[in-house]
Formats: structure tokens, C-alpha cells, sequence
């Protein structure tokens, strides 16, 4: 029988599954939607660094040292496709490491509740330096980085939410680097059944104004 401990290690595993799987039966094909990895206690968000901050994050399992700056915005993204058409699947400069960052769900809830569009940030009358988290609905995209018709997320996190994402509300994180690069070579037709993701379903976002706030299921 498993122990206390070892059901909560296997809940913060990063899991994987099938990318076929996943598109043909879990997820909506238009729509605005979170899709990200979660459980009852945790949501994992991803970002794409350099190896020095990478490496810095992953040793000390927070964000800091000479390379990371608290004064910009940092960027977090629940959807790994979206995460890997950004980063050119860890290709580009800048952005070789790939981190699976696993944050309280309270501190993510948080962050959606601070979250203003362009749109509701212009609604509610307030300037950008009024505002601590700016979110982005983009097109998502597939493996071979096509559009599609649903949409994805990216959040600019500044300021004190900042902060506290970097060293309060992480529960760990991993370098997911290695397992890219190696599912990069399944991103053809080809050999999408070969293809291993992380596995993500609809994240529910139970508070009403904070779906309308960041226009939540819409075209």
C-alpha cells in the first residue's frame, strides 16, 4: 500500500501521455480555454531560459541570481505546445531550457484574478503601470506550429506578483529540456502518434468575474 508521502510525490510528478490521444478525445477544438497540467493543490506553468537562470532555478528551486530580472515582466504560459511554438521547441536563443514550473494553486488562482486583457484593462481605465498582470490570448498552435482555432494563454507577471510567483508560490521545478528535444523529432504528420506531451485538460476557473475578466471561453 502506497504511503502519505509517496501518493503525494507521485501527485508532483510532470506527467506526459499521448499528443493524439489528448487532441482527438480532451481537448476543445476552438474557444477561449486554460489547458494546463493541475491537481487539487497545484498548476504547472512553463518558461524557456537561458542555461544560467535555468540552471540557477533548478538548483535552488526558486527564480533569482545575476541573470534574472525582477524589474521586467516575466512571462508564464500553461500550455506546452504553445510554450514549445515559442521557444522553437528549446531552439532559440535565450530560450534553450525548458522549465515545468509547478505553483500553489492558490498563488495561480491568484495571478487569474489579476489578470486583465487589453480589452478590460482598457474597460476598467487603468494604465500599465496600474496593473501586475497582463494576459494574452493567442492562437494555439499544433506540434508542427500551425495555427488553430483555439486559443492559449501567456501571462506577463510584474511587481509583487512577480515576486511571490518566483519565490513563494513554487512548489518545484523541473528542467523538462531533454524530454524536448527528444519529442521534437515527433512533431511531422507523420509521426504524431509517436508523440508524447504533457498531459493538460481544461483548467475550471470557478470564480465568475474572474472568467469575465479574462473573457474566459469566447471566440
Amino acid at each position: 500500500m502506497a504511503t502519505g508521502s509517496q501518493n503525494a510525490k507521485k501527485a508532483m510528478e510532470w506527467a506526459t501521455e499521448k499528443y493524439c490521444d489528448q487532441n482527438n478525445v480532451c481537448w476543445p477544438i476552438a474557444g477561449k480555454h486554460i489547458l494546463a497540467q493541475f491537481d487539487e493543490h497545484s498548476v504547472v506553468v512553463y518558461q524557456a531560459f537561458c542555461p544560467a537562470i535555468a540552471k540557477y532555478a533548478v538548483d535552488h528551486q526558486r527564480f533569482g541570481g545575476d541573470k534574472f530580472s525582477f524589474s521586467r515582466m516575466s512571462w508564464i504560459k500553461t500550455n506546452f505546445l504553445w510554450m514549445m511554438y515559442r521557444c522553437g521547441w528549446a531552439s532559440k536563443p535565450n530560450q534553450e531550457r525548458v522549465l515545468a514550473v509547478r505553483i500553489t494553486r492558490e498563488g495561480f488562482d491568484e495571478i487569474l484574478s489579476k489578470a486583465y486583457t487589453p480589452q478590460t484593462q482598457a474597460t476598467a481605465g487603468l494604465g500599465k503601470e496600474e496593473i501586475e498582470v497582463r494576459l494574452q490570448w493567442d492562437p494555439d498552435h499544433a506540434p508542427n506550429g500551425d495555427k488553430m482555432d483555439r486559443r492559449a494563454i501567456q501571462m506577463g507577471l510584474k511587481g509583487e506578483t512577480l515576486r511571490k510567483y518566483a519565490t513563494e508560490w513554487i512548489v518545484s521545478i523541473r528542467d523538462v529540456t531533454d524530454f524536448v528535444k527528444e519529442q521534437s523529432k515527433n512533431t511531422d504528420r507523420k509521426r504524431l502518434n509517436l508523440l508524447d506531451v504533457a498531459q493538460e485538460r481544461v483548467y475550471p476557473v470557478s470564480n465568475p468575474k474572474t472568467a469575465q475578466l479574462i473573457g474566459l471561453g469566447g471566440s
